[in-house]
């Protein structure tokens, strides 16, 4: 493919909601550019962006994907992002890398959850938005229907710039507005036609939008407007530009992915409206000291790119995706990597379209390449200039919400897993994963069931090891209620030596977050040079609590009397005494269990207030109140155990539809209902029983 200055390049993300038919769209599109010379299909595993081993399994996109086509002069860059909400990282990285974004909504299903994420998205980072709406050839497809909703749903910037002729229940033409033609589509092949009889009357209203739209771009033509003038065809493509590159302007075509048709239509729109590469990708960066500094989409500038996708292939090894913004990358070239300061030798750069690759010696600002074997470079970094080296906005990756502990399949292998795990997440930077030392479980966190699936299905077909999910234990604490004073004593002989330790120790209730030991001695009952002993059985006593095993807290040990032997005492001595002394005394001192307790935000639509608040009082959680978040959504703030947050993730998706999210962060301990302590203490016991 040949090389494109950053005005002829339109960098474009396909997103929205699940099963709308992206990928489909995607593939379609390269097969009417002829970037392919076949029309691959998603349940056959056929087509160009769904090649991962885990989508053709799934048949649903799992990550994004990049594939460019070549279209009247111009290249367009397609970022084919999933649509799932547990393969959110596809749709961030995505929408960072492109320009603008051409978001899919169903002609029979309409506006849905994933259609107004990937909306928000874009408009909050900025990028300009055309909607298509494909499947026009299914039953049941309505696209006046589904344009009300995106005009309902999105504001009147929502604008019909290709609208379908119906005959019956098919579409008879396709109406370009912009430029008042007809198209018909016979064996596969566009037609121009005379404009259908009573067409006029059905895009007069359409026209009037347009002509609205166009006229909120320039004072001029409002007053125009507002006298009743026609505006030409080059004042009309010249406002839809300037209205999509300002977000006053949201245009809407149709289609057909299955059937092609539409689809010439709609890329001739892409390239003569959706802001080129030039216009579209200005950045600004932040230096070493913290200034921030213009960078303009220009090959003669100093380089600056930016790395947002990666790839750990075991065989062909890293693959990092890479948007060049100004500058032009070179293989063979040694820029310097912002975040750790260092060059990094560029060894092969390629343009990938899917799976395949095409060798290419430079890269100019304004389009996107891989980059292989880079030793250092993750995800988020940027590749600049040594004289000019800053740092670029980075993806801004959703929370991970779902924690679930890795269990290995053959025991032996939990070091390879937190490898291969590390090496996924070079892959996804959402996903997290590390060692819990008390629970002594590998927990792994992502975005839902699914998710977390695909890492597991990952882990066996990149790295070999098979691992299953189990859910997470609670780390619990406890403590005691009451004041007790015991005795500890250890005596015992054995020839020569003996040992011989006595204390008196008062237990009680304490604001530390263990330990807080204080002693009273008088009169010289234990000697101060045992004092640190006695600290020391304790502090290793506190390790297991005396119900269920788990570490004490919230305890103070006075330690105000004692005796001694000037032969047989020692600090072992001691130390076995101040730990009979524990075993004696927490059991009276009414020992207890804490749990810990969250602090839960959670961001909903109205209507799902009432159905979260109830979820919540089913987990014991506590609201602490609730405040408007914009948008008609509503901040929800709540105490709960964290035992009880296990599901909450698959269950608020559930219950709003995919629109809820929620932040969740430990607070503090609290005491476990003594209901609940029965069990809580015998899964102790098998627990605590799996590690002796």
């Amino acid at each position: 493919m040949k090389q494109y200055p950053a005005d002829q390049i339109r960098n474009v993300a396909i997103a929205g909601h699940g099963s709308c038919g992206k990928t489909s769209l995607a593939e379609a599109i390269l097969y009417t550019a002829g970037a392919t010379d076949r029309l691959g299909k998603v349940e056959n595993g056929t087509t160009v962006c769904d090649f991962d081993p885990e989508e053709t399994k799934r048949g649903v996109s799992v990550s994004l994907a990049v594939a460019p086509l070549e279209w009247q002069g111009s290249k367009v860059n397609l970022l084919d992002t999933p649509g799932l909400f547990d393969y959110a990282t596809g749709l961030h990285e995505g929408i960072r890398a492109a320009g603008s974004a051409l978001i899919v909504v169903s002609a029979k299903d309409g506006v849905e959850v994933g259609t107004e994420k990937a909306y928000q998205l874009a408009r909050a980072q900025g990028k300009s938005v055309m909607f298509f709406v494909n499947k026009m050839d299914a039953e049941h497809a309505d696209f006046y229907k589904v344009l009300d909703e995106l005009r309902e749903k999105f504001g009147s910037t929502v604008c019909p710039l290709i609208v379908p002729v119906m005959q019956g229940d098919k579409v008879g033409c396709y109406i370009d507005l912009a430029t008042n033609k007809a198209f018909a589509y016979e064996g596969g092949k566009t037609k121009k036609i005379d404009m259908p009889a009573g067409a006029e009357d059905l895009i007069a209203p359409f026209v009037d939008q347009i002509s609205e739209a166009v006229a909120e771009t320039d004072d001029e033509l409002m007053d125009r407007y507002f006298n009743g003038e026609t505006f030409t065809h080059e004042e009309i493509v010249h406002g839809i530009n300037v209205g999509l590159e300002t977000g006053k302007f949201a245009p809407v075509v149709c289609g057909s992915s299955v059937t092609l048709e539409g689809i010439d239509l709609m890329l001739t729109a892409l390239v003569d409206h959706m802001p080129s590469a030039k216009n579209a990708g200005n950045e600004i960066g932040v230096d070493a000291a913290g200034n921030e500094v213009p960078v303009r989409v220009d090959a003669a500038d100093p380089l600056a790119a930016y790395v947002f996708k990666t790839v750990a292939d075991p065989f062909v090894g890293k693959m990092s995706y890479i948007k060049v913004i100004a500058g032009k990358l070179s293989a063979g070239a040694t820029p310097t990597n912002a975040r750790t300061g260092n060059p990094e030798r560029v060894g092969k750069l390629v343009y990938v379209c899917g799976k395949k690759q095409e060798d290419v010696s430079v890269v100019s600002a304004g389009d996107i390449c891989v980059a292989t074997k880079l030793s250092e470079t993750l995800t988020g970094d940027t590749l600049c200039a040594a004289e000019r080296v800053l740092t670029l906005r980075e993806v801004g990756y959703p929370n991970a919400t779902l924690t679930m502990a890795v269990v290995a399949k053959k025991k032996g292998e939990e070091g390879k897993i937190a490898q291969g795990i590390q090496r996924l997440i070079e892959e996804d930077p959402v996903v997290t994963f590390y060692q819990d030392p008390e629970t002594k479980q590998q927990l792994v966190s992502g975005l839902g069931e699914q998710h977390l699936d695909v890492v597991v299905s990952r882990l066996k077909a990149k790295f070999g090891t098979e691992v299953g999910l189990d859910k997470p234990r609670v780390a619990y604490r406890e403590t005691i209620r009451k004041k007790v004073k015991v005795q500890g004593r250890h005596k015992k002989q054995s020839g020569g030596h003996g040992q011989f330790g006595d204390v008196w120790i008062e237990f009680e209730p304490s604001e530390a977050e263990g330990l807080e030991f204080c002693e009273a001695v008088v009169g010289g009952a234990v000697p101060k040079n045992f004092f640190p002993a006695v600290e020391k059985g304790l502090q290793e006593s506190i390790k297991k609590g005396m119900l269920a095993g788990y570490p004490m807290v919230g305890l103070k040990a006075t330690l105000y009397d004692g005796s001694y032997h000037p032969v047989d005492s020692s600090e072992m001595a001691f130390k076995t005494a101040a730990s009979l002394a524990y075993k004696a005394g927490i059991p009276q001192a009414g020992p207890a269990i804490l749990e810990p307790i969250g602090n839960v935000k959670i961001y909903v639509p109205d209507d799902y207030t009432g159905d979260v608040m109830g979820d919540l009082n089913k987990r014991r959680g506590r609201i602490l109140g609730m405040n408007p978040h914009g948008d008609g959504n509503q901040e929800i703030e709540a105490e709960v155990p964290m035992s009880e947050m296990y599901d909450f993730t698959t269950v608020l998706r559930s219950m709003t539809q995919g629109r809820g999210s929620f932040v969740l962060k430990q607070e503090r301990y609290e005491q476990l209902p003594a209901n609940l302590e029965a069990t809580v203490i015998e899964e102790a016991k098998a627990f605590f029983g799996e590690e002796e």
